[in-house]
């Protein structure tokens, strides 16, 4: 006998995805404006694969290093412990990543 409830997510797992979903949405918002600890809390959901994203060291670099740019000590901690696990082409892109985002939001800036 199978149960039909296992297929769908129950309210509670969808009301939490949406939960998530809705403040990684804030930390994106908040980091377009300059918010520096929206870089770090994004730099720590994308490094740990938490509130809804997927683990992605690219990604978590690229936040780590625009919060540690930015002044934020524990951020750049945190990028060089990810640092050691991610290649050379990984890093080179997480910056790459980094300065466009600069770039992006400076030009919505003016």
């Amino acid at each position: 006998m199978s149960i039909a409830w296992f297929n769908h997510p129950d309210k509670n797992s969808v009301e939490s995805a949406a939960v998530e979903d809705a403040l990684v949405a804030s930390c994106l918002a908040a980091a377009g404006q300059g918010d520096i600890s929206a870089y770090f809390d994004l730099g720590v959901a994308f490094s740990t694969g938490s509130h809804g994203v997927s683990c992605d060291l690219v990604e978590a670099h690229k936040w780590f290093n625009l919060a540690a740019v930015a002044g934020h000590e524990e951020a750049a901690m945190c990028r060089a412990d990810i640092a050691d696990e991610m290649t050379a082409r990984e890093i080179a892109e997480a910056q790459r990543r980094a300065r466009q985002w600069l770039s992006t939001t400076t030009r919505r800036a003016a």
